[in-house]
């Protein structure tokens, strides 16, 4: 099979021929549809943070494909079905998975860093973490749920816990923050969306956001939450992953509020203490999603309560995925796909 093979920081991917994988007992060979590009593997082609498993390596968490093959024990699986692959596979029987926070499993595995993944024509994933896709969803433009939908449903359900009627401030409109955007607005929330960029600020409104703030324009934008809101809003989402940004969206928030970290940042965050405490703030980290909520997600998308295809705005070959990276870099997307 073709596959796109990731030798190391700072070198261009390198297509090459590399043999099919075989799905062992309890397995499924998908062959790959799509596989979304996201920011997550610029880490590893950039910035020098390295995969668990050394290169070469094939890159690519968010998949979907139909099965080609199945393995002993195919949990339900059969050849020729729509499948969506969970990004990261969980053991099932750490103390996290027995708890029902299989998310932060002791000994996950990620696709395209822990094992081969998805810039490839076939992948080979646990039975267990494949899920049907319904007919009514485009197999293409649905491998983004895989990550770009489902972390953010995790951040907004499980961990902002947001109900109807809160008031929810969302910094960063990218791929991931438009679906904070519009997962809150599906839970009843009434959603500020902030960005620099007036065209993902656009987006914003076109996915449910109430309100819109442009951060290169306005000095102080928790007083202007604050006055919107009468009070600060009850969930912050950063999407970013900028100490600043962290700090801004906390300073937004009123007594009782949660902040939810969902962009990675390195940087230490400047954190009022004495306010989190005498206003009982909370703050949350969020990383990726159950595979038990995958289905949840599926359906949201299946019943129009979220929208999935308008979020893939480019699409590249496999043999074009360093232009994928390079538009990507440039932050054109809102969410790219590569297609094999």
């Amino acid at each position: 099979m073709r596959a796109a093979i990731f030798r190391g920081a700072g070198l261009p991917l390198c297509l090459d021929e590399v043999p099919t994988p075989v799905p062992r007992d309890g397995e499924v060979l998908v062959r790959v549809a799509a596989c979304g590009v996201c920011h997550t593997d610029l880490h590893y082609l950039d910035h020098g943070t390295p995969t668990f498993k050394t290169p070469p390596v094939i890159l690519g968490h968010e998949v979907a494909g139909t099965i080609e093959a199945v393995g002993g024990m195919p949990n339900g699986h059969r050849e020729g079905d729509r499948v969506l692959i969970a990004a990261v596979l969980t053991c099932g029987t750490c103390r996290m998975c027995r708890t029902g926070r299989e998310n932060i499993c002791e000994r996950s595995v990620m696709l395209g860093n822990n094992v081969d993944g998805g810039y490839a024509e076939y992948v080979v994933a646990p039975a267990k973490d494949v899920f049907t896709l319904p007919d009514e969803l485009p197999l293409v433009e649905s491998a983004v749920i895989a990550d770009a939908v489902t972390t953010p449903y995790h951040a907004v359900v499980r961990r902002g816990r947001v109900t109807a009627g809160d008031w929810v401030v969302v910094f960063g409109c990218g791929g991931v923050g438009l679906n904070l955007v519009q997962l809150a607005v599906a839970s009843g929330a009434r959603v500020i969306a902030v960005d620099v960029l007036e065209p993902k600020l656009d987006w914003a409104r076109r996915f449910g956001a109430e309100v819109t703030l442009n951060g290169s324009r306005i000095e102080r934008i928790d007083k202007e939450v604050r006055r919107v809101t009468d009070g600060g809003a009850d969930v912050a989402l950063e999407a970013i992953g900028r100490a600043a940004t962290q700090e801004q969206a906390f300073n937004c928030l009123r007594a009782g509020g949660r902040l939810v970290l969902v962009g990675y940042s390195p940087d230490v965050l400047p954190l009022n203490a004495a306010r989190a405490m005498f206003r009982e703030i909370e703050v949350l980290g969020s990383l990726g999603c159950r595979p038990a909520d995958y289905p949840r997600v599926i359906d949201l998308a299946r019943r129009g309560r979220i929208r999935v295809a308008e979020l893939v705005t480019h699409r590249f070959p496999l043999t074009e995925i360093d232009a994928a990276f390079d538009a990507l870099r440039a932050g054109e997307p809102i969410r790219a796909v590569v297609v094999p």
